[in-house]
């Protein structure tokens, strides 16, 4: 018997369009491009406003509706009102305290909570998300009603103190919620075995268990500045005659025909070093991962 050679040449194979398909090449090129224009479209908007103050911030004219010349002189005017200066030193110092205290807190908290029983845990976790899905408008009302029941012990409570412990509260949900995923990373027996060894528990939380959420902590760090930094409506309501913030100070001014220019220059700058802290990070991050699959 003659063997027989296997040829594919004579064989004819279904084809997808035998079954039906169709390719529909003209709407896969287009639903592309649109993909593309609406993924354009969203980072122009979102980055929109971020262009603009950093268009005005070089503008000449102190009007916002015409650009007249390009100048830096701006960032020369950025630290040329006193007012301002205070309200930016207001700012930091605010945002750097609360953030400080909050980080703290919120840690010891989200690694007290992971020892919990679940039951426990589980409404402590949910207590903490309430005042994230709260309005700002509610909490800041709600503080300062809180802290208008001390008037009658001091009429000069509304300051530095109430806008700060208003900052600490609104802030530590996210440092907790930040924290608390990182420690179901971790070995649960981690803790129990640094005991074992002969370390006090408190010594044990900080030399073993912190070290091994530091990225956590550190997200919630800056995730916490951030919105501290930025807020507006519970410092405007928990703040005092004197004592404003940069958002405060910015907003008192729109009333005036024009802001002053160094504003614009101040918040660029801002932004950038935050863009550039951002890329360090990712940087260097990466470095150290490199690092370690090596």
């Amino acid at each position: 018997m003659e063997n027989k050679v296997y040829d594919p040449s004579k064989y004819e194979y279904a084809k997808e369009e035998d079954y039906g398909y169709k390719p529909h090449k003209f709407w896969k090129t287009t639903w592309k491009i649109v993909k593309y224009i609406l993924l354009a479209f969203s980072i122009f908007m979102i980055y929109f406003s971020v262009i603009i103050i950093a268009i005005q911030s070089f503008n000449s004219s102190d009007s916002t509706t015409e650009f007249a010349s390009f100048t830096f002189a701006n960032y020369g005017k950025m630290f040329g009102k006193s007012s301002l200066n205070s309200s930016i030193m207001n700012t930091f110092l605010t945002s750097i305290i609360a953030t400080l205290i909050a980080t703290v807190v919120g840690t010891l908290v989200a690694v007290g909570a992971y020892y919990l029983p679940p039951k426990v845990k589980n409404r402590l976790l949910l207590l903490n998300n309430i005042p994230l899905l709260n309005a700002d408008i509610v909490t800041g009302i709600s503080l300062m009603l809180i802290f208008s029941i001390f008037l009658i012990f001091n009429k000069h409570i509304f300051g530095f103190w109430t806008i700060l412990i208003a900052h600490v509260y609104f802030i530590l949900p996210y440092i907790i919620l930040s924290v608390h995923p990182k420690m179901k990373e971790i070995d649960p027996n981690m803790l129990d075995a640094s005991m074992d060894l002969g370390v006090k528990p408190f010594r044990s939380v900080l030399q073993v268990i912190i070290p091994a959420i530091k990225g956590g902590i550190f997200s919630g760090l800056v995730l916490a500045f951030t919105i501290s930094f930025e807020d507006f409506v519970v410092g405007y309501f928990t703040t005092g005659n004197g004592y404003n913030t940069l958002s405060i100070w910015i907003y008192t001014s729109i009333g005036k025909k024009s802001l002053y220019p160094g504003v614009y220059a101040f918040s660029t700058t801002v932004t950038l070093i935050m863009v550039a802290a951002v890329i360090l990070y990712n940087v260097i991050g990466g470095r150290l991962h490199a690092k370690k699959k090596d």
